[in-house]
Formats: structure tokens, C-alpha cells, sequence
């Protein structure tokens, strides 16, 4: 579809684009983003934020030197975290007229119908009141069976879940590129990918930063994921919150994968 004409958009945002590189939240450009979101809701566009950071913020809080490796420790740098994270959004979406709501999701959800279609119902009856949804790993109580394992994937999920228009992945790079950027002055950045081939996943291999779970893969995933159902993916750099007006006023930026049909 015509990205310009999307009216329910997944807007994911990557841990280290919502945080410093020691983990404490970067609130400037929370600012931004919940700014320009409210700018788009202003627009009667219906957004539903997958808003990562929870680990990291609570690794800051609990002086965690690294990133937790036992399951106690991650639940509990979430737990922490995830209070302080939401608490913040709620506070300055509240600066622009607009209520926030947490969702928190296990695996389990898209195992049985039932409890997917409660999360569908709950969102879109958040949408019509005009709050916007903020969606999580719900990592306190998670185990292996239950994790998604990264919100790459969760994003994907409720974008498929919610029947959304377009999932947009903010992250720290412009998009994919035919190789690595870091190692590859040459490297291109891929405007438009029509189909996920085995190609294109290839060079997305990477590793995770070192506060977040994801890298490149996981997002080619989420796209491959979504595509399916029809829904287009937009990965892009979330430094300047201000490039989601970009993306949905129809404007180059990032790397745009088709979905099917």
C-alpha cells in the first residue's frame, strides 16, 4: 500500500536508540519521540509503540555492570526498569493531551486464539479511546518457552496481531546494507527490498549491541515475518525521531521491505 495512506502503524524502538550507551535512558530524544508520535496522533493516525529498554534501564538503577546473564537477574533488571520506563512516557505523552496504557506479552499469546484475541480486542479498544499502547516482553515472569526473545519479533507479532498497515523498526543504523558499513566504505544501503531472499538475510548477520538482544537478523526476521500477511517493514535510524514524519509522508529513508500481495 502507499505508506502515505497507513492509518495503523507499529513503531518499534531498539535499546539503543532510546538509551545512552551506559544504559540510562537518553530522555532528549524520548522527547522527540513522543513528540513526533503525538504529532502523528494529532494526524488520526493509530500508533502502537514496542518500546525496548526496559532491561537496560534497569541494569542503570541496580548498578548492574553488565548485561544480566541468569534469568533472576534479567527478570529483575526488567522489573525495575520497566516501572521507570513507563513512567516517563506516561508522564510526557501527558504533555501532549495523551493517555498511555502498558501491555505485557508472553509467547504463549500467539499459541491460543483466545488469548490473542483478547490482546487484538484490548488494543483495539485502547486505539478508539485515543491512548496509545506500549507493548513489552512481559520478562519478569517469562521463561524460555514463554520469551519471544527479542522485540524484533514481538513487534512483528502485534503488527500481525493488530492488523497493522506498516511496523516501522527504529534502530542505530539507516537500514540494511549489501555489507557491513563498519568494515566496508562501500557499503549500499538498500532503499527497497522487494522479497526476503536467502541473499538478503545473509547480509543481515551480525551480533547485538551490548545492551540490546537484537541485531540486523532479528529485523530481516520480523520483516520475513510480517511480509506474509501484506504488511510493509521500514527499518531505519531512530537517532532523529523526527524521520517517522519521513517515512509515512512517503520520503527515502531506511530500507523498505515489500509485503506480499
Amino acid at each position: 500500500m502507499d505508506i502515505r495512506e497507513a492509518k495503523r502503524i507499529v513503531i518499534k524502538m531498539g535499546t539503543s536508540t532510546l538509551t545512552h550507551k551506559n544504559g540510562r535512558l537518553n530522555l532528549r530524544r524520548m522527547e522527540h519521540l513522543t513528540r513526533v508520535v503525538s504529532g502523528l496522533r494529532n494526524l488520526e493516525k493509530e500508533i502502537v509503540l514496542v518500546s525496548s529498554g526496559a532491561v537496560g534501564v534497569g541494569m542503570a538503577k541496580l548498578d548492574m555492570p553488565k548485561r544480566p546473564e541468569t534469568t533472576r537477574e534479567k527478570q529483575t533488571a526488567a522489573a525495575v526498569g520497566q516501572c521507570e520506563l513507563m513512567n516517563i512516557y506516561s508522564r510526557l505523552f501527558s504533555e501532549y493531551g495523551y493517555k498511555t496504557a502498558q501491555i505485557l506479552m508472553t509467547k504463549d499469546v500467539i499459541d491460543h486464539s483466545e488469548r490473542e484475541k483478547n490482546v487484538a480486542n484490548t488494543i483495539d479498544t485502547l486505539l478508539s479511546y485515543g491512548a496509545i499502547p506500549i507493548v513489552n516482553e512481559n520478562d519478569p515472569v517469562s521463561s524460555y518457552e514463554l520469551e519471544f526473545g527479542d522485540n524484533d519479533t514481538l513487534s512483528a507479532v502485534v503488527a500481525m496481531i493488530t492488523k497493522a498497515d506498516v511496523l516501522i523498526i527504529l534502530t542505530d543504523t539507516e537500514g540494511l546494507y549489501d555489507s557491513d558499513p563498519n568494515q566496508n566504505q562501500e557499503a549500499c544501503l538498500l532503499r527497497m527490498v522487494p522479497e526476503i531472499t536467502p541473499e538478503i538475510e545473509r547480509m543481515a548477520a551480525g551480533s547485538a549491541g551490548k545492551l540490546g538482544t537484537g541485531g540486523m537478523a532479528t529485523k530481516i526476521r520480523a520483516a520475513k515475518m510480517v511480509a506474509i500477511q501484506g504488511i510493509d517493514t521500514i527499518i531505519a535510524n531512530g537517532e532523529r525521531p523526527e524521520i517517522l514524519y519521513d517515512i509515512l509522508e512517503g520520503k527515502p529513508a531506511g530500507t523498505k521491505f515489500l509485503g506480499k500481495g
